[in-house]
């Protein structure tokens, strides 16, 4: 998930560049929000709540250069291997079902 702050094995908190004590300190008043439609009783008739997938916690062994690629990468590495195995296994599935045509 992109934003989520988790836990590192350093300890150390990727640091962003917002100014997170000047939004805390903003009132709502001063948030300018021209830009974003209301949304009306429409958009939440017809809005489908939908729930992410349960993650399953797991150790594996990955190469120190793979991971060190991940990790240069940004905060998120582990997201950014669950999209790569993902990917991989979206285009095996979509290859044995072109198999199958």
């Amino acid at each position: 998930m992109k934003g989520k702050i988790t836990q590192t094995t350093s300890g150390a908190r990727a640091r962003g560049k917002t100014d997170f004590k000047r939004l805390r300190e903003m009132r709502d008043a001063d948030i300018d929000d021209s830009d974003i439609p209301k949304l009306g009783k429409s958009f939440w008739k017809a809005a489908k709540l939908t729930m992410p997938e349960p993650k399953d916690r797991l150790t594996i062994r990955v190469d120190h250069d793979v991971v060190e690629w991940l990790k240069k990468k940004g905060s998120g590495y582990q997201t950014r291997i669950n999209a790569i195995l993902r990917s991989y296994m979206k285009a095996q599935l979509d290859e044995r079902t072109d198999r199958r045509t």
